[in-house]
């Protein structure tokens, strides 16, 4: 999964040709650890739907402002230019997957 920084977001998500969702993440947090590998699973599984990329809060703190996070991880669904649905904390992949599904 690519990581995204505050200089490409605009770029890469916002003038994507399918739903994005992103992974707000840091690495000292033991919940975002504990989501990655669940987040990189069902961005395979859902390749052909949507793209799936992430970004460290730490390392990319103007992201983290425009977006409100506040805790992490948060998850945030973008369709064109808008947010459009999001969760924060860790989900199981079922979960996850149930809310792509009602989203795209």
């Amino acid at each position: 999964m690519e990581n995204l920084t505050d200089q490409n977001f605009e770029d890469v998500v916002l003038n994507a040709d399918k739903p994005v969702i992103v992974d707000f993440w840091a690495e000292w947090c033991p919940p975002c650890k504990k989501l990655g590998p669940v987040i990189e699973k069902v961005a395979e599984e859902y390749k052909d739907k949507v793209y799936v990329y992430k970004v460290n809060v730490d390392d990319n703190p103007i992201l983290g402002q425009t977006f409100s996070i506040e805790v992490i991880p948060t998850v945030i669904l973008f369709k064109g230019q808008d947010a459009i649905s999001g969760f924060v904390g860790f989900r199981e992949e079922d979960e996850i997957k149930k809310w792509i599904d009602k989203n795209i």
